[in-house]
């Protein structure tokens, strides 16, 4: 199964929850408004408001993962991933309009006290019953929303936890309201009306946000942004914008030939869809790097700082010199000392792994063999071509007046390049 269908199947998984929680809501809602009616519990009603309210928003989570499952067509070439979305910032109007609505009916309450004669047995147990049914929607909303990165199943998780509280307060006012506590049943009736307004509010706000494109995560923003500037070719820092569509810019070498530079992005793409399932399109943007400084290895006969002499062979150099060039000068980072002389296969292919570290830009060498020079053509190294015993001070020189010419293709086939390189 493709990655996706993998990401359709997750969706559907959130829409059988999402429904599931909506359906089970949906009946305590009814079962509070009836029984807050007929036991004149305005407290039990204001309750049931608020549990309709959360039916509305489970159900535009579910509806809205129904739309995300949908395939992109020539109309939606990039999906519908922020329908649900969209459909959450309408609901959130309503939301606040209802909490409005119940404010003023628990205003209303300041100034009376119901009295009730017999203490309310059947709201106390349907309170009591939805405290747990509260926590059981919250725990599972939860875990499916952290598993198919749904930010609006992951939401309503909290807005049940929410409701669990909502429902201890409302227990709470049961009991006052059957002691004829002043003020009771308003006040209470008044906080559920802002919670309503809170979760409204927060709905719009959020929705808002993500319909422009803000950017909600600035933690994730710099995780992929740090996992591409490790992918060898990658120049400079790059630039991530983090949504389900994801949009990232990133340089490499200015003298990378466009077929290569393309490889770069399908790598950098397959990386992050791979690793990061929430992200539904990515756009790679590549340009040259601005940056003036170039790592270059040289395989040298000694260490004689800018006087090393420069060895025949890449992989049977017993030495290597690491520089940075840039406009203003040059400079040795490194040493490094070839400790796989001694061995007769592949030599040069674990000289470049041992150094691939530094993220070179180029190769100065007299002769390459065919497995090594794939495999830093693969690593989008640059390699020139140059003369034995000249000085490493000689071979820069020469690079910088344009006299040296690229090694396009291995100096020795296959079959030679087992002991040498």
């Amino acid at each position: 199964m493709d990655n996706a269908n993998i990401k359709i199947e997750k969706l559907k998984k959130g829409q059988r929850i999402a429904f599931i929680a909506t359906f089970v809501t949906l009946c305590l809602a009814i079962v509070k408004g009836i029984v807050g009616h007929v036991f004149n519990s305005e407290i039990l009603i204001a309750d049931a408001f608020h549990s309709g309210a959360d039916v509305v928003t489970i159900f535009a989570s579910g509806f809205g993962l129904w739309l995300a499952s949908k395939k992109k067509s020539m109309k939606f070439p990039y999906g519908l991933y922020k329908a649900e979305t969209l459909v959450s910032f309408l609901i959130g109007l309503l939301i606040i309009w209802a909490g409005v609505e119940i404010f003023r009916e628990g205003y209303r309450k300041f100034f009376y006290v119901t009295e009730i004669k017999e203490f309310p047995v059947l709201p106390f147990i349907v309170g009591m019953i939805s405290v747990v049914a509260a926590y059981f929607i919250a725990k599972k909303e939860k875990t499916i929303g952290r598993e198919i990165y749904s930010q609006s199943l992951t939401a309503n998780a909290q807005e049940s936890f929410l409701d669990m509280f909502t429902s201890m307060v409302v227990l709470a006012g049961i009991l006052l309201s059957f002691l004829r506590v002043s003020y009771a049943e308003g006040i209470i009736i008044a906080l559920i009306s802002l919670l309503i307004l809170k979760l409204g509010v927060e709905n719009v706000w959020t929705s808002l946000l993500v319909l422009m494109d803000a950017n909600l995560d600035p933690r994730l923003q710099s995780e992929i942004q740090n996992k591409i500037n490790e992918i060898y070719g990658v120049k400079g820092n790059s630039e991530v914008r983090p949504f389900k569509m994801l949009e990232c810019r990133i340089q490499t070498s200015p003298t990378l030939p466009l077929y290569r530079a393309h490889e770069l992005m399908d790598k950098a793409e397959n990386f992050i869809t791979k690793t990061y399932e929430n992200i539904e399109s990515v756009f790679i943007h590549v340009e040259p790097s601005k940056q003036n400084i170039i790592s270059a290895i040289i395989p040298v006969k000694n260490i004689d700082g800018m006087d090393s002499k420069v060895h025949a062979h890449f992989g049977r150099a017993p030495y290597y010199i690491i520089l940075r060039l840039d406009d203003k000068g040059m400079e040795i980072e490194d040493f490094y000392y070839n400790e796989f002389l001694n061995e007769k296969k592949h030599i040069g292919i674990k000289v470049i792994k041992a150094v691939i570290r530094y993220k070179l830009d180029m190769l100065f060498t007299a002769q390459i063999g065919e497995l090594s020079f794939y495999m830093l053509k693969d690593n989008f190294v640059d390699i020139y071509s140059i003369k034995e015993d000249l000085t490493v001070k000689e071979t820069v020189e020469r690079y910088r007046n344009g006299q040296l010419e690229k090694i396009t293709e291995p100096t020795h086939l296959l079959e030679e390049s087992q002991t040498e390189k």
